[in-house]
């Protein structure tokens, strides 16, 4: 019973020390992968800015200018005016957005 109380807290050590050298790499891994998508989608923003304002325009055809086709409810109007800000704001503003993400994101 002696040698329980002195290896438990050995062993516990032990065990966080072994996840670290586990989980570190994949750390690493994950933040390299991240900075490698970063740069291929700000090759490609022009044309995924382009394809959200189109499709942002067929979203406003379809709630407002066709009768009948698609039930208007304050939820769906919600989502799309929602998505509608964020997409002008993150057009004409891209840097104020990012910068004010980034203060508010851990």
């Amino acid at each position: 019973m002696r040698h329980a109380g002195k290896i438990a807290p050995v062993a516990a050590v032990a065990s966080a020390l072994s996840t670290l050298a586990c989980c570190l790499p994949l750390g690493f891994a994950a933040a390299a992968s991240a900075a490698g998508a970063g740069v291929l989608v700000a090759t490609l923003r022009p044309w995924l800015m382009g394809l959200s304002l189109v499709l942002l325009g067929v979203g406003f055809w379809q709630l407002y200018h066709t009768r009948g086709t698609c039930r208007r409810s304050r939820g769906g109007l919600a989502v799309f005016w929602v998505s509608a800000v964020i997409v002008v704001s993150m057009f004409l503003f891209p840097q104020v957005v990012a910068s004010f993400l980034a203060d508010r994101l851990p």
